[in-house]
């Protein structure tokens, strides 16, 4: 069985060979105009953060198209809208500053990958940059871009992401809270799941900003 792991840098270059010369000629350390402009196109991205134990965590992040902001060519920021609170990657991010951003826009094969340094900045002409349907963010995530290159497409189009007939019926799983409810505690009554499917279902509706 330990035969089939691969443990070097040297076994993985055998098996899968040097990388093509646009592979690696494509990184970026600042935004061009492309990147700038898939940025204003984003409604979603993925930010991955490290603890000072490494371990490794992904949080989506989504919000309006353009919501990831450019301040100047090696630098974006992030608003932090109201979640659940666990704080996951802001703490990570002050435990270890190093994150990692995969930014999609819906109907594009491409990805862009973001790479750098992030800090929580909670300035108020920041935030105020940030304000939509009258409410703020608590917090922006500000990022140092160290590495920027857009993605291939393979991936997107191998998983057939964005084709609405490949989308699965919702109904094929239960509702969010009655999984959570049977995590937290499968004794749970009808109605205390009911009582927990409503309260999400209203804070999704009406606690966004």
């Amino acid at each position: 069985m330990n035969d089939a792991f691969i443990n070097t840098h040297k076994d993985l270059r055998k098996l899968y060979g040097e990388a093509l010369g646009i592979a690696v000629d494509k990184q970026q350390s600042e935004l061009d105009k492309y990147s700038e402009q898939f940025l204003t196109l984003s409604p979603f991205s993925i930010l991955s953060t490290s603890d000072k134990n490494c371990i490794h965590d992904c949080s989506p992040r989504g919000d309006y198209p353009g919501f990831i902001q450019k301040i100047d060519n090696r630098t974006i920021a992030i608003p932090d809208r109201p979640g659940n609170n666990r704080l996951d990657s802001l703490s990570n991010i002050i435990d270890n500053p190093n994150v990692g951003l995969l930014v999609l826009v819906p109907g594009f094969g491409e990805c862009l990958r973001i790479n750098g340094s992030a800090k929580i900045t909670i300035d108020e002409k920041v935030l105020s940059g940030f304000k939509y349907k009258n409410s703020l963010p608590k917090s922006v995530v500000i990022i140092s871009i160290s590495e920027i290159y857009f993605h291939c497409t393979k991936a997107i189009k191998r998983s057939n992401l964005w084709a609405e007939k490949y989308n699965t019926d919702r109904s094929v799983m239960p509702s969010f809270g009655r999984i959570l409810m049977a995590q937290i505690d499968p004794n749970k009554s009808e109605k205390e799941i009911t009582d927990i499917e409503t309260l999400i279902e209203d804070r999704a509706k009406n606690t966004l900003y």
